[in-house]
């Protein structure tokens, strides 16, 4: 697939997307064009969830695919679409260097994207910030939020999946009550309230729809990462258009429609039990057995914008990464052992006092 470009119109040089302006800007002059209103059927359109089952069955005629050409990191194994006309450039994900072994691979078309919203310098301060609140962090990593490092934007690629779930389910409710027992200590005799459980069956039917269940479609970066970024603003997607993309990387998507369906399900069985033990009700629920169907499963594809930042510190590769639509930021961090091993002889040592002055 031949690269979309967006020339300015002043100077020719290609247009970027600015995030939180909606617009399209050179980086050399300073021209803008304004995205296009977007066709209120082409919205719809976008945002039409596709039937899970029946798309399975016609990947294989390719339809709604489209092909990419994309570069494997070899340290990070992250899939980075490329331009054809880009010879070399650094993963995202780890830093290094990427040069050739570009290959073209047939991936579902996004339907939807997410555009990015907080520019660069507003997501350094965020780094910034981030890494001079970490506790128990080397004093010299604080040297790196002065820094100007590099950040990568990036679209990373989701799936959301919608399912109707009817549960039958079968528990039991522990309610507490107390009795009092009767001891001896220094042959004094005293006695105590102690708590203990009645369990009683119960069982039910629950019938929910889940909305837009959402699994990061990428193992670049740890899937716990990912999710802490959430929530995203997915009533704001906009149709897929490569307008948005221009100025940025995005990834090939790593984790097929049936395993992300798998993830799905993990999400919405886990809420499921949430659910069951709000019904089962009292002070402690057990769940003996389950059984659910998931009917009418639906997905999409989409992108979703994030800010990534590789840095190393004491040879070892620490990432960091930035909603780019909230701020929020979720990273790897290294730990300063001498520090901690000084707050836990602190407390040994301060417990001792106590211990020594209260004997």
């Amino acid at each position: 697939m031949e690269p979309v470009k967006f020339p300015c119109k002043s100077c020719g040089a290609t247009l970027h997307f600015a995030p939180g302006q909606d617009a399209l800007v050179c980086p050399f002059c300073g021209a803008a064009n304004d995205m296009p209103e977007v066709d209120v059927a082409v919205q719809e359109e976008a945002l039409q969830e596709l039937d899970f089952h029946a798309y399975l069955s016609e990947l294989a005629s390719g339809s709604e695919t489209v092909v990419v050409t994309v570069v494997k990191c070899s340290n990070c194994a992250a899939e980075t679409t490329f331009d054809p006309n880009i010879t070399a450039d650094e993963c995202a994900f780890c830093g290094t260097a990427l040069i050739g072994g570009q290959h073209t691979e047939r991936i579902i078309k996004p339907k939807a994207l997410l555009p990015f919203k907080i520019a660069d310098r507003e997501a350094h301060e965020l780094f910034r910030k981030w890494l001079e609140g970490l506790w128990f962090a080397p004093n010299s990593l604080k040297q790196y939020a002065h820094r100007d490092e590099k950040l990568d934007g990036v679209y990373l690629p989701h799936w959301t999946f919608d399912s109707d779930t009817a549960t039958d389910w079968r528990g039991q409710r522990g309610e507490y009550y107390y009795v009092t027992e009767t001891y001896t200590v220094d042959g004094k005799t005293q006695t105590r309230q102690v708590r203990k459980t009645r369990w009683y069956s119960r069982s039910g039917h629950l019938h929910h729809f889940f909305d837009d269940v959402l699994v990061c479609a990428t193992n670049s970066l740890p899937r716990k990462y990912m999710t802490l970024l959430e929530p995203w603003d997915l009533e704001a997607l906009v149709p897929y258009d490569e307008a948005y993309l221009s100025g940025f990387k995005s990834e090939a998507y790593s984790v097929e429609l049936e395993p992300g369906w798998g993830h799905a399900k993990n999400r919405i069985d886990s809420d499921i039990d949430v659910m069951i033990r709000q019904q089962i009700g009292g002070d402690e629920q057990r769940i003996t057995w389950k059984n659910s169907n998931y009917n009418d499963i639906t997905f999409k594809h989409i992108l979703l914008p994030v800010w990534i930042s590789a840095y190393r510190y004491n040879d070892k590769v620490f990432r960091f990464i930035v909603n780019a639509r909230t701020g929020k930021v979720q990273g790897e961090r290294p730990w300063s052992w001498v520090k901690i091993a000084g707050v836990v002889i602190l407390a040994i040592l301060i417990l001792a006092l106590i211990i020594y002055f209260t004997k």
